[in-house]
């Protein structure tokens, strides 16, 4: 079974439809560009294309059943997105990146993005591509672009705009198993921007209900800054979190609202993670990476050489000692930020999760939302250890 990377609704290779080019056909019949109304009920998205048709989707090309023109544009059959070239014909991993109102979530996936395009993806030998023409051109000119050319904080999803398209990316890389050859693995990459409001009611969750259960992985962003003992260690200068805000919740709520999104049976849900052999079937198998954002705000309260202030290079291989080091020390911490709570909640319901300690910027913005210098700490590390879990890259135990 796939997974729409757009809408994340769940289909089969010979379900997927086909897109009209928008070309003259051979006898110079052409498709005029109409409003889709899948494109709008599943993506609020209303610009004219265009028109899809049904056809075997286990073909690479179809020919239009009004202009007779033939296409190689494949698409989703709920919500007509285009989809990537390889789409279900290599394995794709879809990994879920959700976060709080005032989380920075949108600073994390700009950053995220840009270093594996950068730095980490040289390191890792890497390479990450935008996977449609609105990715592209939205992601270099609304988001990286505005925060390394600009020096300005991307903006937030606008709340009246439920949903933008998913920000879809497709990687390359070999994956490396021990006394095999290396294999080339491609992973489609989809970051979806909800308005932060989308996590803050039991109602509003549920628009994202079918990214969440259909998500091979899910990094969960979460602010420290919106727990009450963190608060109070900012270093002078933070810009804090406004509870007075709308949609102001705590991280605590977010991820219980998140849990019971998980544990919901849905309709039409085949697809389950394996269930690795000595860990309960009762608790969630999707691995769940929790990222506390904005540390470089909290560093000065850390012991001296605290796992959290290194800055170890990025791999081929990932390194379960120091990632464990890091997933310890930010458990107590969460007890003197905000109590046990957090740390329970996952023991309980979670069987495959780590907690993570990053800054996307690695300093702290002026009070203009400007930023001078970019300066990423252990931003990939979630991203590492989900590799890791999925076996593309080995984990070094020792």
């Amino acid at each position: 079974m796939l997974v729409c990377p757009y809408c994340y609704n769940q289909l089969t290779e010979k379900d997927i439809c086909f897109r009209c080019t928008g070309r003259p056909g051979p006898e110079g019949d052409e498709c005029k560009p109409a409003r889709d109304e899948s494109q709008v009920r599943w993506l609020s998205i209303s610009t004219p294309l265009p028109p899809c048709f049904e056809a075997d989707g286990r073909r690479l090309t179809a020919r239009c059943p009004h202009c007779h023109g033939e296409t190689p544009y494949r698409a989703c059959p709920y919500c007509h997105s285009r989809l990537p070239v390889d789409f279900g014909k290599v394995d794709s991993r879809l990994i879920a990146m959700i976060g709080a109102k005032q989380s920075g979530k949108t600073v994390f996936m700009t950053v995220l993005i840009h270093e594996l395009m950068h730095r980490v993806g040289r390191d890792l030998d890497l390479a990450l591509m935008g996977a449609d023409p609105a990715t592209i051109d939205s992601f270099d000119t609304d988001y990286d672009a505005r925060l390394y050319r600009d020096h300005a904080l991307p903006e937030g999803v606008r709340a009246a705009a439920r949903l933008r398209q998913p920000l879809v990316f497709d990687l390359a890389m070999d994956e490396r198993r021990r006394l095999a050859s290396p294999r080339e693995v491609r992973t489609t990459l989809s970051f979806f921007d909800t308005a932060g409001e989308d996590l803050n009611s039991s109602e509003s969750v549920e628009l994202n209900a079918r990214y969440l259960s259909s998500a091979h992985a899910i990094i969960l962003l979460l602010d420290p800054l919106q727990m009450p003992g963190a608060r109070a260690q900012a270093l002078t200068g933070t810009i804090l979190p406004d509870p007075g805000q709308p949609g102001f919740d705590s991280p605590y709520n977010v991820l219980t609202r998140v849990t019971q999104l998980l544990r919901t049976p849905r309709p039409g849900r085949s697809r389950r993670p394996p269930v690795p052999r000595g860990r309960s079937s009762t608790r969630i198998q999707t691995p769940m990476a929790v990222a506390f954002a904005k540390l470089d705000s909290l560093e000065h309260t850390f012991p001296r050489n605290s796992a959290l202030t290194r800055n170890p290079r990025p791999q081929r291989l990932f390194d379960t000692r120091d990632s464990l080091a890091v997933h310890e020390q930010v458990q107590a911490l969460l007890d003197e930020w905000d109590g046990p709570q957090i740390d329970q909640l996952m023991q309980h319901n979670y069987a495959r999760f780590r907690y993570f300690g990053l800054s996307a910027l690695g300093t702290l913005p002026t009070s203009t939302n400007t930023v001078t210098h970019v300066q990423p700490h252990r931003v990939h590390d979630p991203f590492l250890w989900l590799l890791s879990e999925f076996g593309i890259i080995p984990a070094m135990r020792g």
